[in-house]
């Protein structure tokens, strides 16, 4: 009699409007399409960054994002090496190893030179740091800000498990996944790489997922997030083009998803446990369908979420990561990886040997888009930034799809992966990547045809 209460209450028309409300405007704020001022197309939370970045203004917000950096570098070798704090918080922004206290200093560095226009020209140069802190970082301070506060409504009311649920049947046969994974996996697309690497970690380590499907999951699934490809496209004028290039970057990834698991290196990774669990099922129960069941968990979960302070708490907790984690080693990252393609002939050595193909099939540009070829290895920025705004528009779809389609880049997924315990080290990561780019970038051009 209490379980049939329950259910009842669970199926409430309160809990219903919880579960459609914020997962509707969540769908409307980050993927429904609308024209701006100047009848070009977007999505409103781009158009709510840049309203954010007009209403605080260029210089101002290069203060805030240098003195965030600055900060981060600062609390990140105290709490790391001079004081270590019981604060969950402190520990999970702060308390990090070598690798990350030096990427956080360097980025520091380099934004207080180039916001002071002082240093070595490699570093403070418009095409090197210049273009970093001036040209990216306020984008991604305001989607930062907005996306922290907001993806609650996509991810906490029961969105991914209903549309989880709903494709738990298809995983294992196509992507060689438990069904539970594709909560995971919607995590990543619809709202950060990073947290689908978090997911599949906690789930790896917890016995859900075997070293073989946690590594496919992290390398396959932790996309780069609407949010994320909406700063690229926003940065390189290609806003009008959101539909197609989106579609042409799934397209990319699932067929990548479904060949890589099945080849080495994936395929040799082992289907053993970190963790023995066998308390857990996917199985659908008698009482219900796919579609019920799927309903009967979104609304679960709409039950539990928290409300506006709960959406407040979490967000800044977010945000604060974001800023405090990405903001530097974006600009540590990208400033190297600039110094590297505008300095060093290094990447135009690497890619030299696609020009003549790229020449061949008519891309624009072509010497350029080589360069940015195995540049996202490092950071999926950096391709966005060399190819640059003034580019033909051709090029620029190629690069940035490209680069969202690799992946496995070390400044955020690639760092995340490496610090988990999930069996991928950076020499397979490297192998998946070109793997990726092999397969990716076919599809890539036969689309920048069609559209161009």
């Amino acid at each position: 009699m209490n379980n049939q209460n329950d259910q009842n209450k669970t199926a409430s028309f309160g809990t219903w409007l919880k579960f459609l409300v914020p997962s509707l405007l969540g769908i409307f704020i980050f993927i429904f399409p609308i024209k701006d001022a100047n009848d070009e197309l977007t999505v409103p939370v781009a158009l709510i960054a840049n309203n954010i970045i007009e209403l605080v203004g260029d210089n101002t917000i290069n203060y805030i994002t240098v003195s965030l950096m600055v900060i981060s570098a600062i609390l990140t070798v105290f709490f790391s090496y001079i004081k270590k704090s019981n604060n969950h918080i402190i520990i999970d922004l702060f308390e990090k190893g070598i690798g990350w206290n030096i990427v956080r200093v360097l980025g520091a560095i380099f934004g207080v030179l180039v916001l002071m226009n002082v240093g070595p020209i490699q570093i403070i140069s418009e095409d090197t740091g210049g273009t970093v802190l001036t040209g990216l970082i306020p984008t991604l301070f305001a989607a930062f800000l907005i996306a922290g506060f907001l993806l609650p409504l996509l991810l906490n009311y029961g969105l991914l498990e209903f549309v989880g649920t709903l494709f738990r049947q298809f995983m294992r046969p196509v992507f060689t996944l438990p069904g539970r994974s594709t909560v995971d996996n919607l995590a990543s697309w619809v709202g950060d790489g990073t947290i689908g690497v978090l997911l599949t970690s906690k789930q790896y380590e917890g016995g859900f997922y075997t070293k073989r499907e946690a590594a496919v999951i992290a390398s396959m699934f932790s996309v780069v997030s609407i949010t994320f490809t909406i700063v690229i496209l926003d940065y390189l004028d290609l806003m009008k083009y959101f539909a197609p290039f989106y579609i042409t970057v799934i397209i990319a990834g699932v067929l990548c998803a479904i060949i890589l698991p099945r080849i080495p290196p994936l395929s040799k990774i082992e289907d053993t446990y970190y963790n023995e669990n066998n308390d857990f099922t996917e199985e659908i129960p008698e009482a219900h369908n796919t579609f019920s069941w799927a309903t009967h968990q979104a609304l679960i979960t709409a039950k539990k979420a928290s409300g506006i302070g709960g959406i407040a708490k979490d967000g800044y907790k977010t945000v604060l990561d974001m800023w405090f984690g990405v903001l530097p080693v974006v600009m540590a990252i990208g400033t190297l990886g600039t110094i590297a393609a505008e300095y060093t002939p290094i990447f135009t050595w690497i890619g030299a040997p696609f020009v003549p193909l790229l020449e061949m099939l008519g891309v624009p540009d072509a010497l350029l888009v080589s360069k940015t070829l195995f540049i996202g290895f490092t950071d999926m920025y950096l391709p966005t930034l060399i190819i640059g705004a003034e580019s033909a528009e051709m090029s620029k779809f190629i690069v940035a799809a490209l680069s969202i389609s690799q992946l496995l880049y070390l400044s955020e997924v690639g760092g995340v992966i490496l610090g988990s315990k999930i069996p991928l080290g950076i020499g397979k990561m490297f192998i998946i990547f070109l793997m990726r780019t092999a397969i990716s970038l076919p599809i890539i051009l036969i689309a920048a045809y069609i559209i161009f």
